[in-house]
């Protein structure tokens, strides 16, 4: 019989899944605002589906906001919610362990 913590951990999984989402909602933490592009910049690796997809998951799972201005050219900025913030000390855990544990700090 599965744990109840086992199901919390499942869903978590399901809604961070991947290794950009974390990294995204880091850089929002980080940078309060960013346009698409910069994202994209800071993410040299991702591909542009790939980033397109991650955003629009971590938008319908109510964790960044996107913020759409009608203008030319199109203007598209995105922050985290109240929601995403609440994984703060999740990432800021990881990057501490990181920190410790990066075999370059060795």
């Amino acid at each position: 019989m599965a744990k109840p913590h086992d199901c919390s951990i499942k869903y978590t999984l399901s809604v961070m899944s991947g290794k950009w989402k974390w990294i995204i909602l880091w850089l929002l933490h980080r940078d309060n605002v960013k346009r698409y592009g910069e994202i994209k910049k800071d993410l040299d690796d991702i591909t542009h589906k790939m980033l397109s997809q991650q955003l629009k998951e971590l938008e319908s799972s109510l964790l960044i906001n996107r913020k759409e201005y009608n203008q030319i050219p199109p203007k598209v900025e995105y922050s985290l919610t109240e929601k995403g913030k609440t994984l703060i000390p999740i990432l800021e855990l990881m990057a501490f362990w990181g920190d410790e544990h990066h075999p370059e700090n060795s």
